[in-house]
């Protein structure tokens, strides 16, 4: 892989300078395997077909480590077997997105320093920050999401950690024949600090993510951004086998770069969950705001894990011009083993969606999860049904996966 040559990373291949000595030291190497078989169905009914999609997915490369440094290279190729869907590029406008087009690409393709206190990474890698709401790497796509960056992780302390990286290309979940609105890759200067602090009541964060997404055909500028906020996790013992988790989070975003919006947009994140024996009983809240209501003139999230939140179906991508409040409660059960299964997890959440702007009812969904291992076989299995009081049109969408790493 060559990387473009800039001046802002000559103080991170600084880093890099001392890797001589790590030729001395002997070299271990990891084969990297993972086999992903996908189907998805979907329907909406606003369109005359129905979409069906089976997909197998392999990832192959090798990790080599010697001392403190380390290489990965790591490529990805995914085959549609079953093709009756509309993948985003194929012009199949009759038939719902299944956002998971054919594709082979570099998925991974880094070099790491790391020491007790200190991980530097340049190349393209993952980059998951928090809860992925703002970055993130879509791991429920076939395709997922990466940078080509500069990535340093220092913890001066045991309770204190400083991420910051500087991406010049963000790799897209669309794939080699990625087009228009819908690139392979969106390059531009992104800037991502987040700041921790672990504290008694929990893990405070303060971030900062300044991103350009510098292509005109990408909605005209329109996804470049700046976000500062803060948040807090954590969980406190309130019984035996019991406890208390809580989120809470705050985020102000604004118009950016060449984005010809002028705009500012609040966030807002609320979550309670009571956990006993197995159980996980939470109800939350989430707003992404809205300005003026007009088109990306409301809080976005371009770079996030996507149907992580907001529900399975996707309704919500891009946030509407009125912006979005989801409120939404779970129940979850998990069971350490059951017969061969291990980790076996059951889930249901209940969402409420209203626009953040003018105070309108948007629809419902449910979500449902059942998800567990195998050895080394991770097995999951989603579904989802969106009722629409006024936005966009009811739909419908099942998910399964069975995944084997080496």
């Amino acid at each position: 892989m060559i990387l473009p040559l800039r001046p802002t990373l000559l103080a991170f291949a600084g880093l890099l300078a001392p890797a001589a000595p790590a030729l001395a030291e002997p070299v271990s190497l990891t084969p990297l395997v993972n086999i992903r078989l996908q189907r998805e169905t979907a329907a909406q009914d606003d369109l005359p077909e129905s979409a069906e999609a089976l997909m197998v997915r392999l990832r192959a490369g090798a990790e080599a480590k010697a001392g403190r440094w380390s290489v990965r290279v790591e490529g990805q190729g995914n085959l549609a077997i079953v093709e009756d869907y509309n993948n985003g590029l194929n012009g199949k406008a009759e038939r719902p997105i299944v956002p998971d087009p054919e594709n082979i690409a570099l998925y991974q393709g880094f070099v790491r320093y790391t020491s007790p206190a200190l991980t530097a990474t340049l190349g393209r890698q993952e980059i998951s920050l928090d809860d992925e709401r703002l970055v993130g790497v879509a791991p429920i796509r076939q395709n997922a999401q990466t940078f080509d960056a500069a990535r340093v992780v220092w913890k001066p302390a045991a309770d204190l950690k400083l991420d910051v990286s500087y991406a010049w290309s963000f790799r897209t979940i669309w794939g080699i024949d990625g087009t228009g609105a819908r690139q392979q890759a969106v390059g531009g200067d992104k800037v991502f600090v987040n700041a921790a602090w672990k504290s008694p009541a929990g893990t405070l964060t303060g971030f900062a993510y300044l991103v350009e997404l510098d292509e005109a055909a990408v909605q005209n500028f329109r996804l470049s951004s700046q976000t500062y906020g803060v948040r807090l996790a954590g969980a406190q013992t309130i019984a035996a086998n019991a406890s208390l988790g809580y989120t809470a989070s705050y985020a102000r975003q604004s118009d950016y770069g060449r984005n010809p919006n002028d705009y500012a947009a609040d966030y807002f994140q609320a979550e309670g969950a009571f956990e006993h024996r197995g159980w996980r009983l939470a109800a939350g809240f989430e707003s992404l705001g809205a300005d003026s209501g007009q088109p990306f003139a409301s809080f976005q999230t371009p770079l996030s894990s996507g149907v992580k939140f907001l529900g399975l179906i996707g309704r919500f991508l891009p946030t509407p011009p009125d912006g979005v409040r989801d409120f939404n409660a779970t129940a979850a059960h998990s069971f350490p083993r059951v017969g061969p299964l291990q980790n076996l997890r059951l889930q249901a959440v209940l969402r409420h969606f209203t626009s953040d702007r003018n105070a309108r009812v948007y629809g419902n969904e449910v979500d449902l999860l059942a998800s567990a291992k195998w050895g080394r076989t991770a097995l999951s299995l989603r579904y989802a049904n969106y009722v629409s009081e006024g936005f966009g049109s009811d739909a419908q969408r099942l998910l399964a996966q069975v995944e084997w790493a080496l």
